[in-house]
């Protein structure tokens, strides 16, 4: 599984394989090569990213996205040739703000991971508590091998 970003910050993307190279790959073991390329930009006044953690246990890998603040009805996600997409689509309009001062603003985004076959994609799911969207994305058990251990001489 890897990370991917939509069209819209391109250039961005450089920093963070040069990042992925100079750091060893980061991520690649378990979800390829372009794991950590173009962390997708959240489109707020201050280029916040959406950060995304990734955890994972012999059962499922779970992705926390941080999304605080943010309508769980208004978060999509779906799974096409083996690509889940979680996006979301802000509703109604900043104009009719009643704020003063407005340092965060509800914006659209979208991220896209690149599953493999380790993942059951029928059975993924989502919740959406505390600001955090958590996806499971369960293993298949046929597929997944168990961890090595290697001895150092």
């Amino acid at each position: 599984m890897y990370n991917n970003q939509t069209a819209q910050d391109a250039q961005s993307s450089n920093k963070f394989s040069r990042f992925d190279r100079q750091c060893g790959g980061f991520g690649q073991q378990k979800f390829g090569r372009h794991f950590m390329e173009g962390m997708q930009q959240f489109t707020g006044r201050h280029g916040n990213k959406v950060p995304v953690n990734i955890e994972e246990d012999d059962a499922a890998y779970y992705l926390h996205v941080y999304a605080a603040g943010l309508k769980k009805e208004n978060f999509t996600l779906s799974v096409k040739e083996e690509v889940l997409s979680i996006s979301y689509k802000a509703g109604g309009s900043n104009a009719e703000s009643k704020f003063s001062h407005q340092e965060f603003t509800a914006n659209n985004f979208e991220r896209l991971f690149q599953l493999n076959s380790n993942v059951i994609t029928e059975k993924i799911s989502a919740a959406y508590a505390d600001g955090v969207l958590k996806v499971t994305l369960p293993k298949n058990p046929e597929t997944v091998k168990p961890a090595q251990k290697v001895t150092v001489n």
